[in-house]
This record gives structure tokens, sequence and C-alpha cells, in this order.
């Protein structure tokens, strides 16, 4: 039996290697992002009836700068990103996973990135490498959504 494209798309992750991330108000190329994550302060707490109930767990929801490393290859025409590392402001981030065909699935919303450092790429006169700069933010405010899905014709009739 033949599964349709959307039951595929649904049941099937998707793929780590299709994202577009947007600093500010625009978009920039970037080869690999590391280190998201969203981390909450958490304290375990004893009340009087801790030996019948249990200990309690007290999640607490504060906006913790985490770093987060973009790397990126080294190319004509990105002042904008630069210009940014220059700013020494806080910018939003966005980093959006999209699917096969480009759309945007799931959406990672940073509130506040700060450049932290940037790394310039190696020079090696023998190696045949791809100049790669790294750029480490510090990001707060991350908020995670997953976006609707777009309708696609699969040919299917």
């Amino acid at each position: 039996m033949a599964v349709s494209t959307a039951t595929q798309r649904s049941r099937y992750p998707v793929m780590a290697y299709n994202f577009r991330v947007t600093v500010g108000s625009s978009t920039a190329s970037f080869a690999e992002v590391s280190g998201l994550k969203r981390e909450f302060e958490t304290v375990t707490y004893r009340h009087g009836l801790s030996f019948r109930e249990g200990e309690d767990i007290t999640k607490y929801y504060l906006a913790k700068y985490e770093p987060i490393t973009l790397r990126r290859g080294v190319f004509r025409g990105a002042a904008s990103l630069y210009d940014w590392v220059d700013a020494k402001e806080d910018t939003a981030i966005t980093i959006a996973l999209c699917d096969e065909l480009g759309y945007a699935v799931i959406e990672w919303k940073i509130e506040r990135a700060v450049v932290k450092k940037i790394d310039a790429p190696s020079f090696d006169a023998k190696a045949g490498e791809v100049a790669v700069d790294s750029i480490e933010v510090m990001a707060a405010g991350i908020s995670i959504r997953e976006l609707p899905e777009v309708a696609v014709d699969d040919g299917a009739a």
C-alpha cells in the first residue's frame, strides 16, 4: 500500500541540515549552529509531609544566558553580519528548521543575543579548505514553536 507524501512527512523526523538563521531583520547563511538549549533552574525542597508525599521540585523560569556558536563560510557581501558584531547590543535571532521543500517546521526564537567572541578562520596556504568564521553569542529568552504545516500537492489524485 502506497503512503502519501503528507503521511511520510508527518511520520519521519526532519533532517537537521536544512535550516535558516535570521539575525535582526536579515537572513544570514550559516553552516552550523550549536549549543542551542533552554534550561531552567530547579530547587528541591522538603516540607512537613515529605516522608509520605515525597519532595517537591520547583522550577524557576529565569532568562539565563547560554552560549550559542554560529559557524559560517566567509564570503563577500556579508557586511550586515559584521555590523551586528560591531554594534555591541542585544539582537533577536530566529533559527528555523526547514523540511525538504524549504518550509519552516520548527522555530527557535532568541529574544536577546549579544556577541561574545568572533574567531577568524585559520589561514594555511597548503590547505584547500573553506575559510570559516565562528561567532559565539550569549543568548537568553529562547522560545520554541512548531509552525503550521504548509499544504503541498503531492501529485496523488
